[in-house]
């Protein structure tokens, strides 16, 4: 989840497609530091994809450089794609794969386990 100011508001955006290991899990640190570093106090665009059940934005948040936030993470191994979200997203998919054969991130561990399991 990232803040972004919108019409001169706060407005919180779920990340869509993906799921990061929480604060106090194995590379938790690491990928809010990866995403800060992403867009903090950049201008970024979001394509709403949905609302979610606390009132959250849920949107793919496009990078001032074109890139997609939501596949760098994935790609640097800081994240997982959730399936249950995302199950046709193609993108999202091979981001994570790539990761993953390249042992990035939390790829890196022998077993690392889902903030959904934790």
């Amino acid at each position: 989840t990232i803040e972004v100011l919108r019409d001169g508001r706060s407005d919180k955006v779920r990340l869509h497609g993906i799921d990061c290991p929480e604060s106090h899990q194995d590379f938790g640190s690491k990928a809010k530091q990866f995403t800060s570093s992403q867009c903090f106090g950049k201008e970024v665009n979001v394509e709403i994809m949905d609302v979610d059940r606390y009132g959250r934005t849920v949107g793919l948040v496009k990078l001032p450089n074109g890139a997609r936030l939501n596949h760098a993470i994935l790609s640097a191994g800081l994240g997982w794609w959730y399936r249950e979200y995302a199950p046709n997203d193609a993108a999202l998919e091979a981001a994570e794969a790539k990761a993953r054969e390249a042992k990035v991130g939390l790829w890196s561990m022998p077993n690392p386990i889902p903030p959904w399991e934790f």
